[in-house]
């Protein structure tokens, strides 16, 4: 194609339009900058000088001056949920509620963030319907999340499985404490006055199958094993206790010190403690404990007498060294009926009474299990930390063993 000469007549007129364009848009620009109130940018100054308590007094005057900027609002209401302000953000969210224009995207937000208001606040059951309220829009999962730790710090298990169910019906979603659900209902079953067996068998199969589905973990295999063994004990059949209890030594043995005493008792019940005693010897040289060295320390004692009770202990002591394992040697020793003779030829020139007392005084500290998330301690072990409601975070020994 031939270049024609006329056609340079374009570029000036195109060079006009762009320029009439530019002043056009900035003209408007100013025009809305102007419109904008002075709090707004004192507001944003305040913030850039890290004055966020100024800040928040200056938007919350541009929101007063303009009700419609439902962003200010929703980053206000923000804003005073993180700093712990649950009230004012309740506010906040609920002035936006109540505006009949309120477009239909920005009403599903403000009801998700008074939800999250009201959950922060502990006011469960008002999250619970602002959740509820939910369910069915784009904030869907994240309203199903919400309320699964709802009913999860209500203790309603089976609330719980059901948003579980429903939560999968959305989204191929792992819940891994799903199997803990289903424990925590067989175990209330099993406190009853009145125990269901069918319906413990049913919760505890349920259990295994979240487990399988999810990722199955030593925690989830050790808890439903002793509840298996905690139903077959109250349904008379000691064999079947021992051998749920066994599956715990082969499948997770540092959870031994966990099961030992209710295995050492099943084998009493059934005439075998020398076995019983024997079982959890070898289970010590294999993966020692304290609470497994406890047991077997009692066990020997009770069954062979001193000498060879404290000849295990020491032995033991010297191979794993434990002021807390030594503690619980002579509280053992302290509360048997042997005579002041006997306790001297054990430890000679030693007042065992006064050691004890020494050395608990420094191991009350160590005898705890503790949360790996929040470091929460606690004397028994938890299965859900009571400090930060996770699962599975507690080890099983003790923070001597882990320190």
């Amino acid at each position: 194609m031939d270049f024609e000469t006329w056609w340079l007549i374009f570029v000036p007129v195109l060079f006009g339009l762009g320029w009439i364009a530019a002043r056009f848009d900035f003209r408007q620009m100013l025009s809305e900058t102007r419109a904008l109130p002075d709090s707004y940018f004192k507001g944003l100054n305040f913030l850039l000088n890290e004055e966020p308590d100024r800040a928040i007094d200056a938007f919350i005057e541009v929101a007063k001056l303009d009700p419609e900027t439902t962003e200010l609002h929703f980053a206000l209401g923000s804003l005073f949920r993180r700093r712990g302000e649950i009230e004012r953000a309740i506010r906040v969210h609920q002035s936006l509620l109540s505006r009949q224009d309120l477009p239909q995207t920005d009403r599903e937000n403000a009801q998700l963030a008074l939800a999250q208001d009201f959950f922060k606040a502990g006011m469960l059951d008002r999250a619970e319907q602002g959740f509820q309220a939910i369910v069915h829009t784009r904030h869907a999962q994240e309203a199903i999340r919400a309320l699964i730790r709802i009913y999860e710090s209500e203790h309603d298990w089976l609330r719980a499985i059901e948003t579980v169910q429903q939560l999968h019906g959305r989204a191929d979603e792992a819940v891994p404490q799903l199997c803990h659900y289903h424990c925590e209902r067989a175990q209330a079953m099993l406190a009853a006055s009145s125990v269901d067996v069918q319906a413990v068998a049913a919760a505890l199969d349920a259990a295994e199958n979240a487990a399988r589905q999810n990722g199955a973990t030593p925690a989830a295999e050790t808890r439903i094993r002793l509840l298996r063994a905690q139903l077959a004990a109250q349904s008379g059949d000691l064999d079947a206790q021992r051998l749920q209890l066994l599956d715990v030594l082969k499948i997770a043995p540092e959870y031994a010190g966990l099961v030992a005493q209710s295995l050492l008792d099943c084998y009493v019940a059934l005439g075998r403690a020398a076995d019983g005693l024997a079982v959890l010897q070898a289970q010590y040289q294999q993966l020692p404990t304290l609470d497994l060295f406890n047991v077997v320390f009692r066990a020997l004692r009770a069954q062979q007498g001193a000498d060879p009770a404290w000849a295990y202990g020491r032995q033991a002591l010297q191979a794993h060294p434990s002021l807390l394992g030594l503690d619980r040697l002579l509280e053992v020793e302290l509360t048997q009926d042997a005579g002041p003779s006997a306790r001297q030829s054990i430890v000679p020139g030693a007042d065992l009474g006064l050691l004890r007392s020494l050395i608990h005084k420094h191991t009350q500290r160590l005898d705890r299990y503790a949360c790996s998330q929040c470091g929460f301690e606690a004397r028994r072990y938890y299965w859900q930390c009571p400090g930060c409601n996770a699962w599975e975070t507690y080890r099983p020994r003790r923070l001597e063993e882990i320190r």
